[in-house]
């Protein structure tokens, strides 16, 4: 993966894993650079958990290499700090109060650069310092925990289903402030989640994890560019037209419905060549409808089963 840094902040190299004899990973290679965001993603069961278990020492791997900051991933306490790793379900003790959570963090973090009422701002539950932990909602007790994981600058922060529990004003919070981080402070972020829309809007990079393995990685633009360009047609004499595009090595023909809706990919050939080409061969185009790359339309090729 590339990033303006090139510092590799993190190093997966053929990790495998099994339960029993279920192989959750196989030969799973990753590399996060300094200042990148990575989107981890996969469907539920694909292994993302156990990759970040792995990666931040709590999982014993069958095999591989994982280091963190140039220290391995059993001796993630040396980095003092240096990364933090925030699950699913947030794990803050339920009888402390929001405030005497991060009076606590104070005290377990090495160099704490920020003061607690600094974060609960930060974070928005200054209204809430006075709450326990168990009272409060799934969403304040995730932005708890962020705050919890702030009290120090770590270069590295691990979120595992980041949006889980926050409406739609507090994916909007959470996402401003892992931007503002990461351009502010060169945090570096890996984001565990199958919530592709918002990975897509904040994510440099991304890994996409697939029964076990990874089936593509790298920046997200690159891995958009090289999807072939998809377009639908509503043409007329599409009987002799399907037979024109099926001639053509640069058209690729996907589907045709009842309506004479053609779907098609291109190969070195982009939309307005398209148009001239048909228009040439006298067929008339009554509609041309390009249907642009995204990362949710990558996860589904990748991860869809093929049809039996």
């Amino acid at each position: 993966m590339n990033s303006s840094s090139e510092e590799e902040i993190v190093s997966v190299r053929d990790l495998s894993k099994s339960y029993g004899p279920n192989e959750v990973l196989r030969n799973i290679n990753l590399s996060v650079n300094k200042d990148s965001v990575l989107g981890l993603i996969g469907l539920n069961g694909s292994g993302k958990t156990t990759t970040i278990e792995c990666m931040l020492g709590m999982q014993n791997p069958d095999k591989g290499q994982i280091s963190l900051l140039n220290k391995p991933a059993s001796s993630i306490h040396e980095n003092n700090g240096g990364v933090v790793g925030i699950f699913d379900t947030p794990s803050l003790h339920p009888n402390l109060t929001v405030r005497q959570s991060l009076e606590h963090a104070v005290l377990l973090c090495d160099k704490p650069t920020r003061k607690p009422s600094d974060v609960e701002n930060l974070l928005g539950v200054e209204k809430f310092s006075n709450y326990k932990i168990k009272h409060l909602s799934l969403g304040n007790k995730r932005r708890a925990s962020i705050a919890h994981a702030l009290i120090g600058s770590p270069q590295l922060i691990v979120l595992d289903e980041p949006f889980n529990g926050l409406d739609a004003g507090g994916v909007d919070d959470v996402l401003a402030l892992i931007k503002n981080l990461n351009s502010e402070e060169n945090t570096s972020f890996i984001l565990s989640s199958h919530q592709l829309p918002y990975l897509e809007s904040i994510c440099s990079h991304a890994a996409i994890l697939h029964n076990g393995q990874i089936s593509a990685s790298g920046a997200i633009e690159q891995l958009i560019s090289e999807e072939k360009l998809l377009v639908q047609l509503h043409i007329g004499n599409s009987t002799s037209a399907v037979q024109l595009i099926q001639n053509n090595p640069k058209l690729e023909l996907q589907s045709i419905d009842e309506d004479g809706c053609i779907q098609l990919a291109l190969t070195d050939m982009d939309s307005a060549d398209l148009n001239s080409w048909l228009v040439n061969n006298n067929v008339p185009v009554k509609e041309l409808i390009v249907r642009r790359s995204s990362l949710s339309k990558l996860f589904k090729k990748l991860t869809s089963e093929p049809d039996k």
